[in-house]
């Protein structure tokens, strides 16, 4: 049966769910308190310089061409992507240094050369993060967990009879020194618990699966940059009959007897039969359902790690720098223990370097770059961020120069700086956290908040902080497990 459904937020994951319900047959209706779609996929301009605002890794772009065959359009018409041959540049403080080839064999060669670790154990390494991730994938990151089916399947008893394989009762961090035991090897493996805004020394073992959809899978880069993913979402959404409104503001999701009748927007009433949040969840409790007490769940569980990032036009080209470049901290250890227990903004970062301009040159002027360039924080928990970026940019520019031995801060022509605070007030995530909770201890990656409400008919949630997490390809799917349970329904 044809139903109304009021989606709340357009980030990658409302869209995709609007996508998906649009043709199914439903009435669908998107509401997002910005002047444009796609959340932190977003793009700005600074001067001649243009910039991604949001992720800047694209893995499984499968997912993004999925939506498009729904309605047997071809992807390519609309949206198209090449597979990047180098996946990364690594940069270690002791002179140290790796380029991550897609190709294994390169890859192999290269890490030997370097760190002396050999073919066999890098197998074994990538083998068994294979094995965890063909087991776990389509119990764990394609259906809900929260559903009694999801665990009385066939794969689910499979996947249960392995339980070792998983390592769960390991940290990211010791299984890898137990297996690779090189410390450059160790650091550049364990940075993967980034990618969910994690600390691998207290994630668990099983997190080796997030390496391996970029080791195995390989690397992307939209033509026309990341930016591309939303905008060629948002006109397939559009000519499919979804509905935008910009600038609307959701103030309360409308309940009768714990069931969903509607949204109130701008003061008006609107009616709905279903209304999914892809806000981040703690606000949508805290905001919008307000005689609804947030779960306990949701309360307590950690914040994943934020950042702060500078988006510099620098007038000069790096020949040594690719499109995606890491300059490790020395200290791996003490900078998360600085994020997660010290909370307070480590004094040695390990920086990540962004430049799309090495592969969309319209991206810059001639001879000049564009950087991306974040560093991973805490949440905001009240800081005197301005303070903390002046001491913050003078660290990550004499870390950047002296390990390039080439000048930089010469040649910034223009600046904007993103904050955990400003990511709060631009994107509604909680704290400015990128990924929701964080995936630190045993189950924590397995116990994000449902795509469902147990309490409230037809209340759905899809986005980086419920499951089946954060990153483009969780998104994706988070929307497609969102989809199937109300066509279910």
């Amino acid at each position: 049966m044809k139903k109304r459904i009021g989606v709340i937020g357009s980030g990658i994951s409302g869209l995709s769910a609007s996508i998906r319900l649009s043709n199914m047959g439903h009435k669908v209706q998107v509401f997002e308190a910005n002047g444009y779609p796609g959340g932190k996929l977003t793009s700005f301009k600074l001067g001649d310089y243009r910039f991604d605002a949001g992720p800047p890794l694209f893995t499984m772009p499968e997912y993004v061409d999925e939506l498009f065959h729904l309605f047997n359009e071809n992807p390519r018409h609309f949206f198209n992507y090449r597979k990047k041959e180098i996946i990364c540049k690594y940069f270690w403080q002791d002179g140290k240094k790796l380029t991550a080839h897609s190709e294994k064999r390169k890859f192999f060669d290269e890490v030997y050369s370097e760190f002396g670790v050999k073919k066999k154990i890098l197998d074994q390494y990538l083998n068994n993060a294979k094995k965890k991730y063909d087991l776990t994938s389509d119990l764990f990151l394609k259906k809900s967990l929260h559903k009694l089916n999801t665990f009385l399947s066939i794969k689910t008893i499979k996947a249960l009879s392995k339980l070792s394989i998983f390592e769960i009762g390991k940290t990211l961090s010791e299984v890898n020194e137990s297996i690779l035991k090189e410390p450059h090897m160790v650091q550049f493996y364990n940075r993967y618990a980034t990618y969910n805004g994690s600390s691998p020394y207290s994630t668990p073992g099983i997190m080796t699966v997030i390496q391996h959809l970029e080791s195995h899978y390989g690397t992307f880069i939209p033509e026309g940059g990341m930016h591309s993913i939303t905008k060629s979402l948002y006109e397939l959404a559009k000519r499919k009959g979804v509905i935008f409104n910009f600038n609307k503001f959701v103030s309360e999701i409308i309940l009768k007897k714990n069931e969903v009748k509607g949204l109130i927007v701008e003061g008006k009433k609107l009616v709905f039969d279903i209304v999914i949040s892809n806000m981040d969840i703690y606000p949508t409790y805290e905001k919008l359902l307000p005689k609804i007490r947030l779960p306990r769940n949701v309360k307590s569980q950690e914040r994943s790690s934020s950042a702060v990032i500078f988006y510099w036009g620098v007038s000069k080209i790096f020949k040594n720098l690719d499109l995606h470049n890491v300059f490790f901290s020395k200290d791996y250890r003490d900078e998360f223990d600085s994020i997660f227990i010290k909370k307070n903004i480590y004094d040695d970062p390990t920086i990540y370097v962004n430049i799309t301009s090495k592969e969309i040159p319209k991206d810059s002027p001639e001879n000049s770059e564009n950087w991306f360039v974040m560093v991973n924080t805490c949440a905001d928990n009240g800081q005197n961020w301005d303070s903390e970026v002046k001491k913050l940019k003078k660290i990550v520019l004499k870390r950047l120069e002296k390990t390039l031995g080439e000048s930089i801060t010469p040649f910034i022509e223009q600046e904007k700086i993103f904050t955990p605070k400003t990511i709060e007030e631009n994107t509604k995530s909680f704290k400015g956290s990128l990924y929701g909770s964080s995936s630190n201890g045993l189950f924590s990656a397995f116990l994000r908040h449902p795509n469902f409400s147990r309490k409230i008919k037809n209340l759905y949630f899809c986005g980086g902080s419920v499951h089946p997490g954060g990153g483009i390809p969780l998104c994706l799917l988070s929307a497609k497990i969102t989809s199937e349970l109300i066509n279910k329904s």
